[in-house]
């Protein structure tokens, strides 16, 4: 069973750890992901996300730069079990030496301010993916979940709803976010439409010739959550070859009575993954965990738990072809086509 999971947020839970006092480490820490559980759990390649949080952290280049200068140390310090991936050839060459791969990814295209000059030092720095907008309108585009408006919307119901249920719809890519996917496409870097409005879906899908990918996101037709994606949305990734990986995120999964703690079920994933098969085929789906970034999931709690998503997955009636797609394939053939 090899994995490749499309998104975390560790290096920026360890770099807040960091400025706390902690002595965590990527090798081995409490959170959802380290090294050693990974290479027990025969994981091929894990992205690593500098997250960036445009309300708390003012200087946003130089927080990705902080978090990038961990990200360095940190693969470093444990260049006996991991190494970083540039090109697509590496995840071969690591795999052929026993070490796991890192692909190093940005959450919040605004970190760039709308320099392209700014993007292509990520790339040069290894940036390999951009989620384009986390939860707040930047130079590039709009999300559908907007942090300013989403201020209330656990004080009522229908402040929830409103705020989980309504999708922008109008907003999408800005004229300069259509340059930088342009240049991403040229560079090798992979557009990433999570969080991303659904008019910048559409937008990506029409500036882009390449395969891109909903790193963690979920159908919306099992859970309403705009997060999700829509039945035509998946159909669209499928057909440009795309993949979307499973967040495990329990209020993306499942919705639960308005007040109540939702804990996360495995179950929910397989509906989510059975839906999504059902509509775009085997071939869109993948992994994307989420971990270090959400709530921790009750019966998936961090990557040790990966054999049990898979004997999950297989009672459901998944061949151990079609896991091996969702697991790891689809997004080994995405990383094929779209790195340099």
């Amino acid at each position: 069973m090899k994995v490749i999971d499309m998104h975390c947020d560790t290096i920026s839970r360890l770099l807040n750890l960091q400025d706390e006092g902690s002595k965590e480490t990527l090798r081995q820490n409490t959170g959802h992901l380290d090294l050693l559980r990974m290479k027990q759990g025969d994981y091929l390649l894990q992205n690593f996300a500098l997250f960036v949080e445009l309300d708390r952290d003012q200087d946003p280049w130089e927080r990705v730069c902080r978090l990038y200068r961990l990200y360095r140390e940190e693969l470093k310090k444990n260049s006996d079990l991991i190494a970083p991936v540039l090109r697509f050839s590496d995840i071969e060459k690591n795999r052929s030496e026993g070490k796991l791969s890192a692909m190093l990814t940005v959450e919040e295209g605004a970190v760039c301010g709308g320099d392209i000059q700014k993007l292509r030092q990520l790339y040069d720095m290894g940036v390999r993916m951009l989620t384009l907008t986390w939860n707040f309108p930047n130079e590039l585009g709009y999300p559908n979940f907007d942090r300013e408006l989403g201020k209330h919307a656990r004080e009522s119901q229908s402040a929830f709803e409103a705020y989980f249920h309504t999708p922008d719809e109008k907003n999408g890519l800005t004229g300069r976010g259509r340059e930088f996917v342009a240049e991403m496409e040229k560079l090798g870097m992979i557009p990433d439409v999570s969080h991303l409005s659904d008019a910048g879906f559409y937008d990506v899908l029409e500036v882009t010739k390449k395969p891109f990918v909903a790193s963690h996101s979920d159908a919306r037709a099992v859970s309403p959550c705009v997060r999700n994606l829509t039945d035509d949305m998946i159909r669209k990734l499928a057909e440009r070859g795309g993949v979307m990986g499973l967040n495990y995120c329990a209020d993306f999964l499942e919705e639960v009575p308005f007040g109540e703690k939702n804990p996360g079920t495995i179950e929910a994933v397989v509906r989510h993954a059975r839906y999504i098969a059902d509509v775009g085929g085997i071939e869109v789906i993948g992994l994307g965990s989420d971990f270090d970034g959400i709530d921790t999931h009750e019966e998936l709690p961090g990557v040790q738990s990966m054999e049990k998503l898979w004997c999950a997955l297989q009672r459901a009636g998944f061949t151990e072809e079609q896991l091996d797609k969702i697991f790891y394939e689809n997004v080994l053939r995405v990383y094929h086509d779209t790195l340099n």
